[in-house]
């Protein structure tokens, strides 16, 4: 395993991040969770393969993978030894401060932890004025319940209004930009890349194998292909324009007698914005091939081969301004 620092933080994080929101009771959005056991299997062989990088989030099965990732540290390592990321927007007041507040108290709550390494805000709130989300951020910082802040799916434009705001008021800055990334959505090349690198910010992408689509051939027989509706409807409208990607993926994979998600994965760790990946894993075999993924590299010319198929995307992820 390799690791890097945060942003400019000294959050020292393995490259692959274990995300959680498949491990829980189940929800509507997360009907394939794993149970608690399951999960905490999960946990360890992350652990045992030197990921320290943990990603849950307030809503992931409506708060039980908060608490099932938090029992499994508990008994499988200290918690000084791993890094914990959650988030909060999708609650009662959104990014209010009151809301922030509460929420942060529910999260070490279920978490069973005194602070929070990385305290993500899910998506860009319209509702309630950026300077009391930031205020409610920094004073978590200055409480010590909280380490570092991040954001996630939103617009170029809304991170640097935020990070404007910060430096004018000199509160602490996000650090990192949890972005849905793949070889078959690369929008944030755009402009959000851009931006993290001249700002200092670490991208660690989300859906990196494109709730498997980059895994695989498309279609598959797994439980979260049959039930994942999100996953559906991120990806399945632009299959035609996609697949011929997820075919190059594939001739690649079969040159070097590795997995598709080997290719995939090793693809976005070639971008210096990158400090780490987020993968959701339900098999051993998740784990291992994106582990084995931080060490094996493409050449300038896969790269180029694997992008030039790309054609611009409707943006999924951010979050347009409700028609009022």
């Amino acid at each position: 395993m390799e690791y890097s620092f945060l942003g400019k933080s000294d959050l020292k994080v393995s490259k692959i991040c274990l995300g959680c929101m498949g491990f829980g009771d189940g929800s509507s959005l997360q009907p394939y969770a794993l149970d608690y056991e399951s999960s905490k299997k999960i946990i360890k062989i992350a652990l045992d393969n030197g990921i320290n990088f943990f990603d849950t989030a307030n809503c992931y099965g409506n708060g039980s993978s908060e608490i099932y990732l938090g029992k499994a540290i508990k008994g499988l390592t200290s918690r000084d030894k791993v890094i914990i990321a959650t988030k909060v927007y999708f609650n009662e007041g959104k990014l209010s401060k009151e809301a922030i507040l509460r929420e942060v108290e529910g999260s070490l709550k279920r978490l069973n932890t005194d602070y929070i390494d990385l305290l993500i805000i899910h998506r860009f709130d319209y509702d309630h004025p950026i300077d009391e989300t930031l205020e409610a951020l920094n004073e978590l910082i200055e409480k010590k319940k909280v380490r570092y802040i991040g954001a996630s799916a939103m617009y170029a434009y809304q991170l640097q209004k935020m990070l404007d705001t910060q430096d004018k008021y000199g509160y602490k800055r996000f650090i990192s930009m949890q972005d849905h990334y793949n070889l078959i959505y690369r929008e944030e090349e755009r402009e959000m890349f851009k931006l993290l690198k001249e700002e200092g910010l670490s991208s660690t992408p989300y859906s990196p194998l494109a709730a498997g689509r980059l895994a695989r051939l498309w279609d598959g027989d797994t439980l979260r292909s049959k039930l994942d509706n999100v996953g559906r409807g991120k990806y399945d409208s632009t299959k035609d324009i996609d697949l011929p990607i997820v075919l190059r993926v594939k001739e690649i994979a079969d040159k070097y007698e590795v997995s598709m998600a080997k290719v995939s994965l090793s693809y976005i760790l070639s971008h210096d914005e990158v400090g780490s990946v987020i993968i959701g894993a339900s098999k051993e075999k998740h784990i291992l091939d994106a582990v084995e993924a931080v060490n094996f590299h493409l050449n300038n010319d896969e790269i180029k081969y694997l992008e030039e198929l790309y054609v611009p995307h409707k943006v999924v992820g951010a979050l347009d301004k409700p028609n009022k």
